[in-house]
């Protein structure tokens, strides 16, 4: 592969800094990590978003949270076909390998994934409508929701559908045979959240108002 590059510079020093420092320091729990395996007890499927900041926003130690990043926090319905599913592959695995006890879907607020299916759906995005399009054609998994949005402003509008991606999430979660299975028996908990990014705070869906409440 003629095509790859060393590293740049700026991330083989921090690279170093770490090595020298929080490595050297937690020497022996960093080997009974790769001795003993991980042993999450949380997935948690968040947006690829650089903004967003998962084990920081839990004070989340290295080894507890299984994470899976996508555009936009999304997962697709079950959809057993012999093709490429990356965000159901990990699913499977969390559910049926790891046994994780929670299942976190996490979106947050200026969601650049949504805002393209928002344009998308106001045909303001031809380019996203286009077949080869990927984040198209994954945003289509969030096209429902854009048809149940209240009206208002623009802003308003992309918050609501920010956190309608989470509650489809949520529902497509249920589409998966074993998903099913580990709620009902009480093995698996699933949960929404919506992070506000420039507050720094958590809103948690209720299943029982269909609202997103603050933590």
């Amino acid at each position: 592969m003629h095509h790859a590059r060393p590293l740049p510079a700026y991330l083989v020093n921090r690279y170093h800094g770490w090595k020298a420092t929080v490595y050297t320091e937690n020497r022996g729990w960093y080997r009974r990590l790769a001795e003993d395996g991980q042993h999450p007890r949380s997935m948690v499927i968040s947006c690829c978003d650089s903004r967003v900041h998962v084990t920081s926003i839990f004070g989340a130690d290295q080894g507890e949270f299984f994470i899976h990043r996508n555009i936009a926090n999304l997962v697709p319905p079950f959809n057993p076909d012999g093709h490429h599913h990356g965000t159901s592959a990990a699913v499977e695995y969390a559910i049926t390998g790891l046994k994780v006890a929670h299942l976190i879907v996490l979106g947050h607020s200026g969601c650049g994934g949504v805002e393209g299916c928002y344009n998308m759906c106001s045909g303001k995005a031809p380019e996203l409508e286009e077949a080869s399009s990927f984040v198209g054609r994954w945003m289509d998994i969030l096209r429902p929701g854009f048809a149940d949005l209240p009206d208002g402003d623009d802003a308003s509008r992309k918050q609501a559908l920010e956190k309608a991606s989470v509650v489809i999430s949520l529902e497509n979660l249920m589409t998966f045979p074993f998903i099913n299975a580990a709620v009902e028996s009480e093995r698996l908990s699933i949960h929404g959240l919506w992070n506000d990014i420039g507050e720094g705070s958590l809103e948690g869906y209720d299943p029982k108002t269909g609202q997103f409440k603050p933590l």
